[in-house]
């Protein structure tokens, strides 16, 4: 089986974030096949950066700001590895993390995501991920649903995955990572290395999640459209009912709180609508 594999980096506005990330990445103990950075129209020194310190790698810029989830897509539509790894600007990878999932990907043919433990770094500070963010393996939907259980810069996913689930939903500005793990993880099993190979670095203005306030109404959305699909067994279908019910209401206090009135009718026909099916 081959154990090719290319290396996704979008990147905006981090000419600095994304020479940590790239060292990381040329310091694997295993090189990658090739190494995709997708600048989003950065209008700062990101592109001459990488340009002028890292001629090795495919660098390809946007002509308008359109999204992480854009970026990645157009980095997977030229992605010539068999495997694809993601790794976020503001993150890095331990030396040996490639080497590690290419073994797993080596020795176990039917593997499709293979995803690590990580560690934590915020405003420059090591701090302990809580319980709920526990990474595990195996079949892992249901884990999924209250929150995301696989980081983007720990995962690498076989090709014959994005052809069988699609890829990131440009249409979601945040939650991209949640949406496509549920509809991975709802038909694949996941491999874990339960080491911390990644070094998610966070605290910093730029996040995604400080720009979305009200998370869950990608969530929500994410959801949806899971039910939508209809490929949940009863269980996992029962859960994510339970689940969308769950968020929708935190959201709708807050959208109520605001006088939102029109989208706060969204919210609640579509409580009503997944609330009154017998599960």
């Amino acid at each position: 089986m081959s154990t090719t594999v290319s290396v996704i980096i979008p990147v905006f506005e981090r000419p600095e974030l994304i020479r940590r990330a790239l060292d990381s990445v040329l310091l694997q103990t295993t090189a990658a096949t090739e190494v995709i950075v997708v600048d989003d129209a950065s209008g700062d020194d990101t592109t001459a950066v990488i340009e002028q310190s890292y001629p090795g790698v495919t660098l390809i810029r946007n002509d308008v700001n359109r999204g992480v989830s854009f970026s990645r897509n157009r980095g997977i539509d030229i992605a010539t590895g068999d495997w694809i790894a993601f790794l976020d600007s503001d993150d890095a990878w331990a030396p040996t993390k490639l080497e590690r999932q290419l073994a797993i990907a080596s020795d176990e043919p039917a593997a499709n995501l293979i995803h690590t433990n990580e560690i934590w770094i915020r405003n420059g500070k090591r701090v302990n991920q809580g319980d709920r963010h526990e990474k595990t393996g195996g079949w892992i939907y249901q884990r999924c649903l209250p929150l995301c259980a696989i980081s983007p810069s720990s995962v690498m996913i076989h090709q014959r995955v994005f052809a069988d689930v699609g890829r990131f939903d440009e249409s979601l500005p945040a939650c991209e990572d949640y949406d496509l793990w549920l509809r991975i993880t709802a038909r694949f099993e996941t491999h874990f290395i339960d080491e911390p190979l990644v070094i998610k670095h966070g605290g910093h203005d730029d996040q995604l999640s400080r720009r979305y306030p009200g998370m869950d109404r990608f969530r929500v959305k994410a959801l949806n459209k899971m039910l939508e699909s209809e490929t949940l067994g009863a269980q996992d279908r029962a859960r994510t009912i339970e689940t969308l019910i769950s968020k929708a209401n935190v959201y709708l206090g807050g959208v109520k709180k605001r006088g939102r009135h029109d989208e706060a009718a969204q919210i609640e026909a579509l409580i009503e609508r997944w609330g009154t099916i017998e599960r």
